[in-house]
């Protein structure tokens, strides 16, 4: 029986994209009900990344380094931060989190706290009234499925969203900190707090993945558990279902020849890539 991929995913307003340690692959639906796939290889890979400060933000970049090459591909991709609504709050997000920064009717931990909190909002927006969450449940079946060897729910112990609450309190503590560098430097200083976020949420996430029993595990899972539960996914059609597996199916494809590959000891250039429609 073949290893099992550690793989990660991303809905899309109208499809999934899943992608691999090497790979990664996206179908979609188009309006008129075709289903459309592509697959290559990542040309960014964050699991080459060993220093433990920088591989966390690695792993977003990977991520958002793969949407070119998404829209390059499936032009017909949407998406989830594409719609008007979305971009709305993004900009009203931005001047209330200003706003909040500037006010002293609050205490410092406080205010940083609730900066992040009003950091979400766009994200509930993207899912509210789309069907960008039936997407995410789909995905959530689909991986979940392939890596547990038995049908799973839409909820996966290894959602993103699951960094919300270690991602709250480190930010509100980096933040809290950054606040008190002159000014001067405190642009730095909250660029240098989202990066030390970033990693440490990173590494808690990790520790939470390996101690889900860990009665502080439990706690600080429970946010995101909380939100991927009741907003952030939602049971998918039969269709839906469909573009993810298709998604999943090409990805593994890709990863399964990538790791022949290895074992054999081709000493093929990375580069070399395989486009599959």
């Amino acid at each position: 029986m073949a290893d099992t991929i550690r793989l990660g995913g991303m809905a899309l307003t109208n499809g999934v994209l899943v992608h691999g340690p090497t790979a990664w692959a996206c179908a979609i639906r188009l309006p008129d009900g075709k289903l459309r796939v592509a697959s290559d290889r990542k040309r960014f890979r964050a699991a080459e990344v060993r220093n433990p400060v920088l591989r966390g933000p690695a792993r977003l970049v990977e991520v958002f380094s793969l949407l070119p090459q998404v829209r390059r591909r499936l032009p017909q991709a949407r998406l989830p931060f594409e719609r008007p609504a979305v971009l709305a709050a993004l900009a009203t997000s931005a001047l209330a989190v200003k706003g909040v920064r500037d006010s002293d009717a609050v205490g410092a931990a406080a205010r940083e706290l609730l900066t992040a909190l009003l950091s979400l909002a766009p994200a509930a927006i993207a899912l509210r009234g789309s069907s960008l969450a039936a997407y995410h449940g789909a995905e959530h079946i689909s991986i979940g499925t392939y890596e547990h060897g038995e049908q799973r729910g839409k909820e996966h112990e290894r959602c993103g969203s699951h960094l919300l609450g270690p991602l709250l309190a480190t930010s509100a503590l980096g933040n809290a900190i950054a606040a008190q560098a002159p000014s001067a430097l405190r642009g730095a200083a909250r660029a240098s707090a989202w990066l030390g976020a970033m990693a440490a949420s990173t590494e808690i996430f990790g520790w939470m993945v390996r101690n889900p029993d860990h009665p502080l595990s439990k706690a600080l899972a429970r946010p995101g558990h909380e939100l991927q539960h009741r907003l952030a996914t939602a049971e998918p059609d039969a269709e839906q279902l469909e573009v993810a597996g298709a998604a999943l199916a090409a990805c593994l494809e890709l990863e399964n020849e990538e790791t022949a590959r290895a074992r054999s000891g081709d000493a093929s250039p990375r580069g070399t890539r395989r486009r599959r429609e």
